[in-house]
């Protein structure tokens, strides 16, 4: 048995550390947070000092009883969690759960698992910092009183099953708000100049008009005006100029440029970077620094001489602009600058490169660029000509590294030949276009991180988990749309004859940004109405450095929230007892066919709009369709939708109509239900189309052959080509030829499936109804009917015994056999109690 017991978070950074550390040492894992509030209930005890309950989840107590027995064999253990505030939080709970005493305990902490690091935080180890646990404390305990508390008056109020977040309430409210800003937003039509010209060399130079007009008649005066004109260089400008590298990465920039560069996901981004981490090669990816430690800057120097020159070098710091940053922490950068690529998967390869780059370019000299603006004259009116380059006379730091920008419309110059003063230009044509003003962009991913940032909301930790959770949630979507086809005009003057055209552009593509969801506005406008505090971007930030002030040790967490509550706790009953219902209802007219009016509204499976006001009995329901939504749809598109369903007619007995669903519009046959084709309307769907279709599916469902007496069906999923056979659906991957699939391809694919499916399962207790399969990732699951459990890495599942699966299987249930026993009640008393037990969640 080793003397030391090194207890980290996870069995990757374990499996690192453990390299770096003789045989005197055993590296075990935690596998995050070993305790936490229960689920099931609030876990705070509000009127003691806001004190947390704490608990050991069960999928976590054979993880705790080992490392209780371990640790009391040790001579010494050693606590090795993260170095931010979630980290020491887990020190403090593995201290706590393993009734660690003081003198056999030390806390260390690193930015990167190397061995230098490693061994220095062994040298160098410290106590538990109380005033980071409490920081963490307080964020958790705050955030479990707003949803807590917010969301059942969501349930009373909006709809069952919703939730509200301090940090994903405001991220809502943003992207809301700008969706209004574009919805409300009067695009403006002008007409740009553009030019193309000659010099005396036959170089061609392209300027620009520096104003629009605002007409087309204005601007086919100003062609006009060209036919026949000379054209000269009056103005010629040229100055040096330098581009200056961007910082080093924090936690938001390397989402932003991770997405722009890499098309990742924020949640992807960090999920690759905690690998990378725990592998050793970059430092803690979860800061807000612009740091480097002079071991890093000295590094890098190094490797930018032996790789580019000494030219190239330029080490150099960067000031947080950050208030809240963390000084001590470091930017996030390669733990060893000479490795130029990583030996890892190909998406952790990528993210490697991307922050070696950026950190090695920091580090570098400015580029040297030579600017010249020069301006062209006509004789015929007054206005000039603008043309812009630069060319680069030193490479610096553009030879390793270039930031991306969000801006969509960015001109990048091009280099201009060598002009003078009164040389005589050609022209070539001049082109007016036809040009819209835009509204601001919807958000992407790491637009909102950086919004959310520059607000000083929320923490590197919380960007991702947020995101997700509003995704989840419904209340915001990723848009799928490519955009919309806009005509604009264009003229051309060209060997002294105007020629005019009718062109079309792809406008309002809003493909991968986040959309609001017509829930995700419902809510935010109740909670806006009636919640102003919370939802207000100066309170979240000031919430954000009051926890910073507790990591300081310069505010008692108590008493923070104690000044929260007292204002909130009243505010939320307050809301519960009086605030009116809100559904999001519009008005937008009368039906002219009953003469009732008709609405849009949220409704219980989602938007919907309604003929007849809330007493009518006889009122009429329709659902809005995927592509449209409560704030924007018209009194005409409105009644388009009492048009359906349409019955089209007979076939085989069974009746044809065609209607639309919450996936989008669709032709049923008896039970039968097949959508239609993307961009399809329903109402011009006609019994010969609706039959078209209905015989497609007949030829997809038909059998391609039999397998073992059952026959096997071919179609085409969301994920691909598939068989189906038995019940299984096989997906065929690339190497098949799926329009010729042979006898033996299919018993192959097939045979494979089933053999994958027996592989799978560890127990199978079929009189119990019990299997135990193994998941992905080295997990395992638990499965019981409807209900699903998944099982950590730490649990041996081949281990488990018939009764200890019941008992995982009777902890994860109990809810539901209180409500079997209640069913006799009255309806009202089990609305209460389903509401009851929304509520313990």
């Amino acid at each position: 048995m080793a003397k030391n017991l090194v207890i980290v978070e996870s069995p990757a950074k374990a499996k690192t550390i453990e390299k770096f550390l003789g045989k005197d040492y055993q590296v075990e894992s935690s596998y995050g947070h070993i305790a936490d509030l229960p689920s099931k209930e609030i876990g705070v005890d509000v009127e003691n000092n806001f004190k947390p309950k704490y608990e050991v989840s069960s999928d976590k107590k054979a993880v705790v009883k080992k490392l209780k027995d371990l640790s009391k064999k040790a001579e010494m253990v050693w606590l090795a969690s993260d170095e931010d505030r979630e980290g020491e939080a887990i020190a403090w709970h593995l201290a706590e759960e393993l009734k660690l005493s003081e003198e056999k305990t030390k806390r260390i902490v690193f930015h990167e698992i190397t061995k230098t690091a490693i061994l220095k935080a062994i040298e160098n180890p410290r106590k538990i910092d109380y005033n980071l646990v409490n920081a963490q404390q307080a964020r958790r305990v705050l955030d479990r009183l707003v949803g807590y508390e917010l969301s059942p008056v969501l349930w009373k109020k909006v709809k069952g099953g919703l939730s509200a977040g301090r940090v994903q309430s405001v991220s809502v409210r943003l992207i809301v708000e700008r969706e209004r800003e574009i919805n409300e937003f009067n695009s403006k039509a002008s007409y740009s100049i553009t030019a193309e010209f000659t010099n005396e060399g036959g170089k061609l130079v392209k300027a620009k008009l520096p104003k629009n007009f605002e007409s087309l008649s204005e601007a086919e005066a100003f062609l006009n005006k060209n036919v026949g004109a000379n054209y000269k260089v009056s103005e010629l400008d040229t100055k040096p100029a330098k581009k200056s590298p961007a910082a080093p990465f924090t936690t938001s920039t390397l989402q932003q440029e991770a997405a722009r560069k890499l098309y990742y996901s924020v949640g992807q981004t960090m999920m690759l970077a905690q690998r990378l981490y725990e592998s050793g090669l970059i430092t803690y990816m979860r800061t807000d620094s612009v740091n480097l430690s002079q071991d890093a800057i000295n590094a890098a120097a190094a490797e930018i001489t032996k790789s580019y020159g000494k030219e190239f070098s330029n080490p150099r710091t960067y000031v947080n602009k950050n208030k809240g940053a963390q000084e001590a922490h470091e930017a996030i950068r390669p733990t060893d600058m000479s490795l130029h690529n990583a030996p890892v998967d190909r998406d952790q390869a990528r993210l490697y490169d991307l922050i070696w780059k950026r950190t090695l370019a920091s580090q570098m000299s400015d580029a040297k660029l030579e600017r010249t603006n020069v301006k062209i004259v006509a004789d015929a009116y007054s206005d000039q000509f603008v043309a812009s380059g630069e060319v680069l006379l030193f490479e610096g730091f553009l030879k390793v590294y270039l930031e991306g920008n969000d801006d969509e419309e960015e001109e990048v110059e091009g280099i201009l030949p060598t002009l003078r003063i009164g040389e005589k230009m050609l022209n070539k044509k001049i082109v007016a276009t036809q040009r819209f003003t835009r509204p601001g962009a919807r958000y992407t991913e790491a637009s909102l991180v950086k919004k959310l940032e520059e607000l000083g909301i929320g923490r590197p930790s919380t960007y991702a988990p947020t995101i997700s959770t509003i995704i989840a949630r419904t209340y915001v979507e990723k848009g799928t749309s490519e955009g919309k086809e806009r005509p604009y005009k264009m003229l051309v003057l060209k060997d002294g004859a105007i020629t005019s055209s009718d062109l079309v552009e792809k406008v309002g593509g809003d493909k991968g940004r986040l959309i609001p969801t017509d829930i995700g506005i419902v809510v935010n406008d109740f909670l806006v109405k009636n919640f102003e505090t919370i939802l207000d971007y100066n309170f979240t930030a000031k919430v954000e450095q009051d926890f910073d002030e507790i990591a300081a040790g310069n505010e008692d967490w108590a008493k923070m929230m104690k000044d929260f509550y007292d204002h909130f706790h009243p505010r939320v009953r307050d809301v519960e007892e009086n605030a009116e219902r809100e559904s999001g209802e519009r008005i937008l007219g009368t039906d002219p066919n009953t003469g009732k009016p008709i609405l849009v509204r949220l409704g219980k499976f989602g938007p919907m709009a309604q003929i007849g006001a809330a007493d009518d009995e006889e009122k009429q329901f329709a659902s809005l369709r995927p592509d449209q939504n409560i704030g924007t749809i018209t009194l005409e598109e409105a009644l388009v939708l009492f048009l359906l369903p349409k019955k089209l007619g007979e076939y085989k007995g069974e009746e044809i109509e065609v209607s639309n669903g919450r996936f989008g519009p669709y032709v049923r046959f008896g039970k039968t239900f097949i959508s239609l084709d993307k961009g399809e309307e329903p109402l011009d769907v006609t019994i010969e189309r609706a039959m078209e279709l209905i015989k497609r599916k007949e030829e997809e469902d038909a059998p391609i052959a039999t397998y073992q007496d059952l026959p096997v069906q071919k179609g085409v999923g969301r994920f691909g080509p598939y068989l189906k056979w038995n019940g299984l659906f096989i997906n065929v991957n690339k190497k098949y030829d799926f329009d010729n699939l042979s006898k033996a391809d299919i018993d192959a694919l097939i045979s494979d499936k089933v053999q994958k499916e027996i592989d799978k399962v560890i127990h199978d207790w079929k009189e119990e109804g019990i299997r135990v399969e193994k998941a992905r990732w080295g997990r395992s699951v638990i499965l019981k009917g409807k209900t699903k459990i998944e099982l950590g890495k730490e649990i041996d599942a081949e281990a488990l015994t018939l009764e200890e699966v019941q008992d995982l299987i009777e902890k994860k249930t109990p809810a539901k056999k209180k409500t079997v026993a209640k069913k006799p009640t009255v309806k009202k008393t089990v609305v209460k109690k389903a509401t009851t037990k929304k509520s313990t969640k």
